[in-house]
């Protein structure tokens, strides 16, 4: 009976752990910018990370050079490049960059991917009108994860 109950206790602890709940952009904790746990519970992988930092949601390549993504034209030069940026930055620390760049770095031009308050007058697409109702954070939780995934293997060679 004991090992019923300690398997039992065992794998509703393990099932707990697979439904994790998902932080909401208005719930994460900065420290010093980084952002310690993860905003899912569950592993980013970095292939779905690859294609959000291509012409994904995250569109990354847009202002950072990659050279992992070579393949993909156009990169911009407004960011830093992301070549080596797992040997300058911990997981800890991309994630809170990916999620709001400004806890980190204030003057920062890039965007706040999941933030959803705080914001001066956020448009409504280009149509020069403001926003009206709830803003959505531009990445999902998971997608976050995902590219913080694919961060952590860009190394120095």
């Amino acid at each position: 009976m004991k090992h019923f109950i300690a398997a039992s206790a065992t794998l509703a602890l393990g099932i707990g752990a697979a439904v994790a709940e998902e932080v909401a952009p208005t719930a994460v904790s900065f420290t010093d910018g980084a952002v310690s746990a993860s905003l899912t519970g569950i592993a980013g992988d970095p292939d779905n990370g690859r294609q959000v930092m291509n012409k994904g949601a995250g569109n990354c390549v847009a202002c950072h050079e990659v050279t992992a993504l070579s393949e993909f034209p156009f990169h911009g030069n407004v960011g830093p490049s992301l070549d080596g940026v797992a040997d300058r930055w911990s997981e800890e620390e991309l994630r809170g960059i990916v999620s709001n760049a400004k806890e980190m770095f204030p003057d920062s031009v890039m965007p706040s991917f999941y933030r959803t308050e705080g914001f001066v007058r956020p448009g409504k697409a280009f149509t020069g009108k403001a926003l009206e109702g709830p803003v959505e954070p531009l990445l999902t939780a998971q997608q976050v994860e995902d590219v913080v995934a694919f961060l952590l293997t860009l190394k120095e060679n």
